[in-house]
């Protein structure tokens, strides 16, 4: 990068670099088209650009929703004015408004900065606030573009970035004058927030046996994500997605003052559980962690990154779950090592039985791959479909453009009429998507902004991962984490799953 360069990159490089990106399937030529854009940015333009192309702005959430940002309604500019440190500057505006009457504020922010926007920077703009950029530039392949941009090593740009939690700070050291030295520093220090180790998934345990070969098989828990930080007497707590939840966790921070030792990095999940010690249903879960009812929440490790100034990432699972046994082997998650696939089902068994999700398979010679979504981790949880009628269609954004794409699903009701119980845009493939935009215009009732209304005539396969209590829907349920299988254009709707099917899969109390 040019020492000399100073800020002012137009906002509209950057969304035309988005376009890029979305407009190819290639992997190299989405990291080349970020690469060219990240070697024109000044250090302070890098921390912006990367969270935006990722999908989410620096500021994360700063309190608008669907109808504030496509409720503004501002005229395009004909000639690209904004740069991004503009547009930056305009979030943080809109994120530092509260108060009575902030939502009017917010909004005329919004129309003054987006009044200012192109046509396309308006679209761009509003799909990265409402979280709908789709555009093919996750993480992984951002990463990617840094090191291609910086001409260093990935493995040194993924590696700070997992010890930072923040793979806009990597790149913005890899990217300085200093370039591999600056990554080299970044390392991992108790307090500081790691990105979580992920995991792919098994379509059953024998498969995952055999990937994994000799294992750590362990309840998979339906809870909250936690990361447990302490030095001394200070304590830090994060999420899955970074975020500090400390006060809301005031016996998990007191637990983490009574643990052995000195310092001490653990990952886990946080429960709720019931008087017969069966995990609540996640909205519970999830509704006494909003509530900073944190106190009331069971916690369970399974695994340790850091002990006593000594870092444990690169040092094999085994040896990692030892070190756990070390300090909080209590509070550990209920697991085995085998490589025998019939002990494993067994235990899998045990666990759906206990009323947790199914089970992890962790092959014991890994590493902590913090940030990635590694096949040394496989998680294996019951299959389970539904046949559901689509009642609607939404237009896509992004790569999708211009198809019809996610699905408004129903289910039968007594009346023999149909009830909506969520929402899907995963598992369509583009045959699929331009399938339904040329099929869903010939059952069309009704056309709105976003999309379709459609008679309820066909019928779709829907894989899921269970379903939750949701007041959302009149159903009085939601499906968790629904993906599209296949069309069943076999089955009329008269044949699609009853409201009563989907209410037999909620979690036993």
């Amino acid at each position: 990068m040019n020492a000399d360069q100073t800020s002012g990159v137009l906002f509209a490089d950057l969304v035309a670099t988005s376009a890029a990106v979305t407009a190819t399937p290639a992997r190299s030529a989405k990291v080349a088209a970020l690469a060219e854009l990240l070697r024109r940015l000044a250090p302070d333009e890098v921390a912006i650009a990367v969270p935006m192309l990722t999908g989410t702005p620096r500021q994360g959430k700063i309190g608008v929703g669907w109808a504030t940002v496509f409720r503004v309604d501002a005229a395009a500019a004909t000639v690209p004015s904004l740069t991004i440190h503009d547009v930056d500057a305009a979030l943080d505006a809109v994120q530092a408004t509260t108060g009575a009457g902030s939502g009017a504020s917010r909004g005329a922010l919004l129309a003054g900065v987006l009044g200012q926007a192109t046509h396309d920077e308006g679209e761009f703009l509003r799909r990265l606030l409402v979280g709908e950029l789709r555009q093919g530039a996750l993480v992984g392949v951002m990463t990617d573009a840094v090191a291609k941009a910086a001409g260093v090593p990935v493995t040194d740009v993924r590696r700070a970035a997992m010890f930072a939690g923040d793979l806009a700070r990597a790149a913005t050291a890899a990217l300085s004058e200093d370039g591999a030295a600056a990554l080299a520093a970044i390392g991992l220090r108790p307090l500081d927030a790691v990105q979580p180790m992920l995991a792919s998934t098994a379509a059953s345990v024998a498969d995952a046996i055999e990937a994994c070969g000799l294992s750590s098989v362990e309840w998979k828990l339906d809870g909250v994500r936690v990361q447990l930080h302490r030095a001394g007497d200070d304590v830090r707590l994060f999420t899955r997605n970074l975020n500090d939840v400390t006060d809301r966790l005031p016996a998990l921070v007191a637990l983490a003052r009574s643990l052995p030792g000195h310092a001490v990095v653990l990952d886990g999940e946080a429960v709720g559980m019931g008087d017969d010690d069966r995990p609540d249903l996640f909205q519970e879960t999830m509704s006494r962690f909003d509530m900073a009812a944190g106190d009331t929440l069971s916690v369970r490790f399974f695994d340790c990154l850091h002990l006593d100034g000594e870092d444990l990432v690169d040092r094999p699972l085994l040896e990692r779950l030892d070190a756990l046994d070390r300090v909080a082997e209590p509070w550990r998650v209920p697991g085995l090592v085998t490589a025998d696939p019939i002990e494993a089902e067994r235990f899998s068994e045990q666990a759906l039985a206990a009323g947790h999700e199914g089970v992890m398979v962790k092959d014991v010679s890994s590493r902590y791959e913090a940030g990635r979504r590694g096949s040394s981790w496989r998680k294996v949880k019951p299959v389970r479909t539904l046949d559901l009628v689509v009642l609607g269609a939404e237009w896509g954004h992004g790569r999708r453009s211009g198809w019809l794409s996610n699905l408004h699903l129903g289910a039968r009701d007594a009346n023999g009429g149909f009830v909506m119980v969520g929402k899907t845009f995963k598992g369509l493939t583009d045959a699929l998507l331009r399938w339904q935009t040329e099929v869903f215009p010939t059952v069309q009732a009704s056309e709105h902004r976003y999309g379709l209304q459609l008679r309820p005539e066909l019928v779709v396969e829907i894989a899921l991962d269970g379903v939750q209590v949701s007041t959302r829907y009149p159903g009085g349920v939601a499906l968790r984490f629904a993906r599209v299988r296949r069309y069943r254009l076999d089955k009329a709707p008269s044949e699609a799953d009853t409201i009563d099917t989907v209410r037999a899969m909620l979690p036993p109390r």
